[in-house]
């Protein structure tokens, strides 16, 4: 099935271009989230069971097209796939049936815009659905010549082959995702399933060419898709920050994007200079070590906030001040399957305490459960090294003694030798988050002492450690009177007599 043409419609025949290389416009595209196993090692997880997305087949584009990088965004990405077209209805259809009820396989690019991703949590629908976001083609090859375990992809950019795996790379069989998917919906002649990316996968740029091709070596025949190309332009237009989320990038979405930190040209995370808080400047953190988190809870109090106090904690170590910014953890309940597939390598808990910087303290979300540790000494040791000012959690430690022994100032519900697949799945980081009954958003100004921890919201610290310290000053003053004999009534709190003598000896003080 040829497609030479890049225009959108042939006038004469009256047919969509688009979709030369599909039977037709595609009903539905079902597109899988992670299933070759080189990319889940690479990304540090594997799954337990595939998860999917839709994309709109207004994506969908021919060979010879053009995808258009939108203005203010850089992290276009290209993933190369093979596409399952369905040729006959399928509905509960067993593993054992289901390669019958595909039609034919081809070459895809499953185009993404990572500046898009981080606020569609998974759905992918801006980041994935654009127009031109997924070519297909060039040719059809018909599935029942065909091994669905013996099939080649590769993909080049620019004439460098920079993908190239087969089938048996797949997690799961090609008819696994036939099989599933008809357990939850009718699978219609035509629509399309694209099933996943190997390692490889990158970023492009304007002026960039990138090839596809699925073929089938060991066939009689050897049958080729072809090469489906798409070239990548720059697009003039942006995004209207009035009716929708804005493109945001981060160091950890060019990683994604790229493969890897090292494909995006930034620096190991572990060899990152540790960066000082943004927030709290020397001066700020020096006013914050004189005020005790009882004055700074009752000025919150005073401006509205009553639910700012992380409730239910011990210090680990009661004669230590905890200071700094806040950077979250979040803990889900453990379910088995999710444990399987998102707990090994690198999960979410390695990263956050890999990526924890000077004067940061880790937060933890863990629902108050106790019931297993979140933390352990290798981990404290890492947050240490890093210049961590804290741990905050409303779970347990694990290796108390020797989390103890590191030193840092660590806030927790106790100790609990047991490890994460006993109650929690470490499930991501660099979240708003529920510690301890209170909201915890990055970027917080955490401080912990004997009384406990509390939350301040980084527009206030100034004004409420300040407030804090005038009040500790007059509360000293107070406790003096009273220690002399002074009565409770009309100085605690001051009516206006003694109002008087305290502004009297405040100026007294600062005349000296």
């Amino acid at each position: 099935m040829s497609t030479e043409s890049t225009s959108t419609t042939d006038a004469a025949a009256g047919t969509d271009l688009r979709f030369a290389g599909l039977p037709g416009r595609p009903g539905k595209i079902v597109a899988i989230h992670l299933s070759y196993a080189s990319r889940a090692d690479q990304r540090g997880r594997r799954p337990a069971a595939p998860s999917y997305f839709f994309k709109p087949s207004s994506s969908v584009a021919a060979s010879g097209s053009t995808i258009e990088r939108p203005a203010g965004t850089e992290l276009l990405a290209f993933e190369g796939e093979i596409a399952v077209v369905i040729g006959t209805t399928a509905r509960r259809v067993s593993l054992d049936d289901a390669w019958d009820h595909v039609g034919w396989v081809t070459a895809a690019n499953d185009f993404g815009l990572y500046d898009l991703r981080a606020n569609d949590k998974g759905s992918n629908v801006r980041s994935k659905g654009g127009d031109g976001y997924t070519p297909i083609g060039a040719r059809l090859l018909d599935a029942r010549g065909i091994d669905p375990a013996g099939l080649r992809l590769r993909t080049w950019v620019n004439g460098t082959l920079v993908q190239d795996d087969t089938s048996a790379g797949l997690i799961f069989p090609l008819a696994q995702f036939v099989a599933d998917l008809s357990q939850h919906f009718t699978l219609e002649p035509g629509d399309v399933i694209l099933t996943g990316t190997p390692a490889g996968s990158s970023v492009v740029v304007p002026g960039d060419v990138v090839e596809v091709e699925v073929d089938a070596p060991a066939a009689p025949g050897a049958p080729s898709s072809g090469r489906l190309i798409t070239t990548v332009t720059q697009g003039a237009d942006g995004f209207d920050p009035a009716v929708g989320s804005l493109p945001a990038v981060d160091d950890a979405q060019r990683a994604d994007a790229w493969g890897s930190r090292e494909a995006a040209g930034l620096p190991d995370a572990a060899d990152e200079p540790a960066a000082a808080s943004p927030t709290l400047s020397d001066e700020l953190r020096a006013k914050l070590e004189k005020a005790p988190v009882a004055g700074l809870s009752a000025q919150l109090r005073k401006r509205g906030l009553n639910n700012v106090m992380i409730d239910g904690l011990t210090p680990m170590h009661p004669e230590a001040k905890l200071i700094g910014t806040a950077k979250t953890l979040r803990f889900i309940p453990n379910r088995e399957d999710l444990f399987r597939a998102h707990a090994p390598g690198f999960n979410p808990q390695k990263q956050a305490f890999d990526a924890v910087r000077d004067g940061e303290v880790l937060v933890i979300e863990a629902r108050g459960d106790a019931g297993a540790g979140t933390l352990g000494d290798i981990l404290a040791i890492r947050a240490h090294a890093a210049g961590a000012a804290g741990i905050v959690t409303d779970g347990a430690v694990r290796d108390y003694d020797a989390v103890s022994a590191v030193g840092l100032p660590v806030f927790s519900k106790g100790a609990h030798p047991s490890v994460l697949g006993r109650k929690h799945v470490a499930w991501d980081y660099d979240l708003t988050i529920g510690c301890g009954g209170a909201a915890v958003q990055p970027g917080d100004v955490i401080v912990g002492d004997s009384d406990g921890v509390i939350v301040i919201p980084p527009t206030l610290v100034e004004e409420v450690v300040d407030a804090a310290l005038a009040q500790e000053d007059e509360d000293g003053w107070i406790a003096e009177q009273v220690a002399a004999g002074g009565r409770i009534d009309g100085l605690f709190p001051m009516n206006a007599q003694w109002r008087a003598r305290y502004e009297q000896h405040v100026a007294q003080q600062e005349g000296r």
